[in-house]
């Protein structure tokens, strides 16, 4: 009910729009409007193709994991901690495993391998939810801490600044000097969403394993900015990259490994769950192009502008600094697209620099953020939720207070006025 709100409104809103610019004199805006929608409606089948060959390799690889017994494994080794947070969640279930490693995946800015583990989760959950129809608890609390989930390592972003750092001529330039701004941002982001989801479905998060993840995380945190804040951009670029590998790789090797111990026939195996894979990628088609083309209107009519202008005026008329408001459109984008957001990043960056307050501050939001529209809508679709409950609320809630908290950590970090 609540997507289904949101994509009439923006669609309407963006009409209105349009029509008030046509008075204006823009009489190239419609056009402009359904050259955009055509655009999305090819990028959006563009997106789950490309998505077929991915999702495939990785639904094969988790069939084997779940028959050689290694996704059991994963979900007892967390099930202390998702006993609390996933309560409807029977102990022991494939669920589990998927979840962590979904979120490893995350963490590790791999997003390639993220959204099949994901969507291979919320199938599984979809197994044990009573109402086919309906969000559980425990889908909108996967879903929520997805859109805020934590990330370790912003790869892309960082390699993104290097690159654009090159261009303008800075040498010796460290691209990677908002790891730990980003960390703190996305931390942020990820409590406000596991605070909104357990008030409303009334989980104590005052346990012991809740507190011993949050002071292991603080701890790792730590760990990784000491080994890595001293090392040079390309040399730290590359120890993230190998991190990633290995984790992939090492995953992939240890499901074979325990599928050939157990003797079952490991290429069967695979094929059988990477068929599950096309099967998915197909079904999420329609899904993705609807929310990509309502969001194509609100942009492309201009509604984004409006609501940046809008707020840098409230802002300044309470007197406050508003240099960051270059940089929000950013995360107000990051909400609806990941490719849109990462092209407005790129041009902050490219207008005020890379180095400036501005293209930093624009990096973090990037890196710290989530695009909860598009997660909501392919995920859900995948497994044909149509009530989505508070999911969305929630994710919007953890959204605004990740971009505040980013907006903040930017100027502590790096403000000079």
């Amino acid at each position: 009910m609540v997507l289904n709100l949101v994509w009439i409104g923006f669609i309407l809103v963006g009409f209105v729009v349009a029509l008030v610019r046509l008075a204006q004199g823009d009489v190239a805006i419609f056009t402009k409007v359904v050259t955009a929608l055509f655009d999305t409606a090819k990028t959006g089948f563009d997106i789950s193709l490309g998505l077929v060959g991915i999702m495939s390799l990785w639904l094969g690889i988790m069939k084997v994991g779940e028959s050689a017994g290694m996704i059991q494994l994963f979900a007892r080794g967390v099930r202390p901690l998702f006993q609390r947070l996933f309560p409807a969640i029977p102990p022991g279930h494939a669920a589990g495993g998927s979840i962590v490693m979904n979120a490893s995946a995350n963490m590790l800015g791999l997003d390639n391998a993220a959204t099949p583990l994901g969507l291979k989760a919320m199938r599984e959950l979809q197994e044990i939810n009573p109402d086919k129809d309906v969000a559980s608890d425990p889908m909108i609390m996967f879903l929520v801490l997805n859109t805020a989930g934590i990330t370790l390592i912003p790869t892309s972003v960082i390699a993104m600044r290097q690159t654009i750092a090159i261009e303008q001529g800075l040498v010796g330039f460290n691209a990677a000097d908002i790891f730990l701004p980003t960390l703190i941002g996305t931390f942020i982001s990820f409590v406000a969403g596991l605070v909104a989801v357990a008030w409303v479905q009334r989980i104590r998060l005052w346990q012991a394993p809740i507190l011993v993840f949050f002071g292991g995380f603080a701890a790792l945190m730590a760990g990784l900015y000491l080994a890595l804040s001293g090392l040079p951009a390309k040399q730290m670029a590359e120890v993230i990259g190998l991190i990633g590998s290995l984790v992939i790789f090492g995953v992939i090797v240890l499901f074979v490994a325990a599928g050939a111990w157990r003797r079952i026939n490991v290429y069967e195996t695979f094929v059988e769950g990477a068929k599950e894979g096309f099967q998915v990628a197909v079904t999420i088609i329609p899904y993705l192009i609807a929310i990509l083309a309502a969001i194509s209107v609100f942009r492309s009519t201009g509604c984004m502008d409006f609501v940046i202008a809008g707020i840098a005026a409230v802002v300044g008329a309470f007197g406050l600094n508003t240099d960051f408001v270059p940089a929000l459109p950013v995360g107000l984008m990051k909400t609806l697209s990941g490719s849109g957001a990462r092209g407005l990043m790129i041009d902050v960056m490219k207008t005020y620099g890379v180095e400036s307050f501005q293209g930093r501050l624009a990096a973090i939001i990037q890196g710290s953020t989530e695009t909860t529209f598009y997660v909501l809508a392919v995920y859900f679709g995948s497994v044909n939720i149509r009530k989505t409950r508070y999911a969305l609320a929630c994710g919007l809630f953890a959204d605004v207070v990740g971009l505040v908290g980013a907006i903040l950590v930017g100027y502590a970090f790096y403000y000079h006025a």
